[in-house]
This record gives C-alpha cells, structure tokens and sequence, in this order.
C-alpha cells in the first residue's frame, strides 16, 4: 500500500499539481501585496483619502466604532470594503492569469507556425527511391 501511495504521488501530473498550488499561493500573495500596498493607497489618495478596508454597514444598534475592527468586536456588520478589496483582488489575479495564458499561447502559435524540417527518409524509402531510379535509367 505504501508503494502504491508512492508510485501515485510521483505521478507527473500530482507534482506538477501540487507546484501550480505553490506557485499559485505565492502569486496570491504578490497580488495581494500590489492591491492593499500599491493599488488602493493611490485609489484612497485619488478618491480623497478614503480607506475601503473601513466600509462597513453596522447591523447591530450596539456598533458605534468608526473601524471595521472596532465595529467588529461590538457587533455584527457588513464588511462591504473588505469584499470590494477582495474583489479587486481577484480582478487583477484573473487579467494577470489571462494576459499570462494569452503569451503562452501566443509563443505555442509562433512555434506552430514555424515549418519544420521533414523527417530524413527511413532505409527502406531511400532503397525504393534508388530502384526507381535504376529502373527509369534503363
């Protein structure tokens, strides 16, 4: 049982899996970087200074706080500027996906469209081709 636990996990398509959800963590880190350290800091400064990781509806009378956290810790409340940053960050991971799938398949059509060299004759095409010949001289 454990060699064929092995054998599965060494399969080619399991490893390759398992590095596209490294990778892919890691790129979601680097997006999520870009939105809440680049992208939303000049959104605020653009829109007058507004900080969206405080939106929020309190839908509990206690919730008094002016901070999404603050507001939190007294009731229940709906974080919309959390959900519009989260979403801006699947917007952005999505067009960095499909500019990235668009070079790909960009370079595979480039390398489709290159003409290849014709595979070297095989002995026995080559023997037929000197018979030919030999009979068309006589």
């Amino acid at each position: 049982m454990l060699k064929e636990f092995r054998d599965f996990a060494m399969k080619g398509n399991v490893v390759d899996l398992a590095i596209g959800v490294i990778i892919g963590a890691a790129f979601g880190k680097i997006v999520e970087s870009i939105v809440g350290d680049m992208f939303m800091p000049v959104l605020g400064a653009i829109t007058g200074g507004l900080d969206f990781t405080n939106y929020f509806i309190p839908l509990s009378a206690k919730v008094s706080a002016g901070s999404l956290d603050e507001a939190r810790k007294q009731g229940a409340v709906l974080a919309y500027g959390s959900f519009m940053t989260i979403a801006i960050n699947f917007t952005i991971i999505a067009a960095a996906l499909f500019f990235v799938v668009k070079g790909i398949n960009y370079l595979k059509r480039k390398d489709a469209a290159k003409p290849s060299e014709p595979a070297p004759p095989s002995k026995q095409e080559t023997l037929l081709t000197e018979i030919r010949d030999l009979l068309k001289q006589r």
